[in-house]
């Protein structure tokens, strides 16, 4: 397996990162320390979370998956040279320089680690100068708190805005993008994001790359919706290129034994200027599919299988 560098950083990766939104949620310690370990294991490098993860949840606040990844270090620090820890700031409580430096702090302290490897603005925040919160990212990087930097949910518009902000006033600038892209819903990457990402060497790791479940299957029709903590989600993608894609997936999947979700990950960490998509899973079964694309590599063929029932 090759790893893939993160931007112009010296950071390398293997080409499917592990999401940490369910540590915490939808998984419990045990649980979440065994996907870890998996992980680690199959040869998995990048753990995505975010200071927000699991808020959403009655009786949360947000942190709860930092600080269970912070445990699992804890438990078995020679774990820390393998892993690229991602996290994000911002989603609940804004940019502004102050909360950017105490939030990075916060993570910091429940992760357990002197340094976060590829640390986020996890959402734009237009009441901000992104010259202010650039900058404020720009001082944790020099002060060693973070190796590296990367925007979330940002507009083409807006990513082009805090490059030239970057390079206007001498800040590091950001060198990964985490937009939402998945074999549904190509369109929210593909274009002007993808263009820009690849004229600036960003390395792009999109959310959702399973679409909240949908390309595993798992939900083909409306009665299905009731099967997952995400089912209702889906209710959009049971018309149109939904059903479409999942038949190309059946196809590609009976030719190659693997699961749909494995070849939905497989497509989507060759697709143009993608480092690794993103993607989380709640039980060990579930992880088999997510390791298993590690090392698939679909055919070309297959490939434009997919891209025709996908377009």
């Amino acid at each position: 397996m090759t790893l893939r560098q993160v931007g112009t950083s010296d950071i390398m990766v293997a080409p499917l990162a592990l999401g940490g939104n369910v540590f915490g949620w939808t998984a419990d310690e045990k649980t979440s320390f065994a996907i870890l370990d998996a992980f680690v294991d199959a040869g998995g490098t990048m753990i995505d979370t975010a200071d927000s993860y699991s808020a959403w949840v009655p009786g949360n606040h947000g942190g709860e998956s930092e600080r269970m990844i912070g445990r699992w270090l804890k438990r078995d620090p020679a774990k820390r040279d393998k892993v690229v820890i991602a996290t994000k700031v911002g989603f609940m409580a804004g940019l502004s320089p102050a909360t950017i430096a105490k939030a990075c702090e916060g993570s910091l302290e429940r992760l357990g680690v002197e340094r976060i490897d590829l640390y986020y603005q996890h959402t734009d925040d237009a009441a901000v100068p992104l010259a202010d919160s650039l900058g404020a990212f720009d001082a944790l990087l020099r002060g060693g708190k973070i190796r590296a930097i990367g925007l979330s949910n940002f507009t083409a518009e807006r990513v082009e805005e805090a490059l030239s902000a970057c390079h206007h006033d001498g800040l590091a600038a950001p060198v990964a993008l985490q937009p939402w892209y998945n074999l549904v819903e190509r369109e929210k990457y593909e274009g002007e994001l993808e263009t820009i990402c690849a004229n600036q060497g960003l390395s792009v790791f999109p959310y959702y790359s399973l679409a909240n479940g949908f390309l595993t299957g798992k939900y083909r029709s409306k009665d299905d919706l009731g099967k997952g903590s995400r089912g209702l989600r889906n209710v959009e993608y049971l018309e149109g290129r939904g059903p479409r894609v999942l038949a190309a997936l059946d196809a590609v999947s009976a030719e190659t034994g693997h699961s749909l979700a494995t070849v939905a990950l497989a497509w989507t960490k060759v697709q143009p200027g993608i480092t690794a998509p993103i993607a989380s899973a709640s039980s060990l079964e579930q992880f088999k599919d997510l390791a298993a694309a590690l090392t698939l590599d679909l055919s070309p063929a297959q490939i434009e299988v997919l891209n025709v029932a996908s377009e």
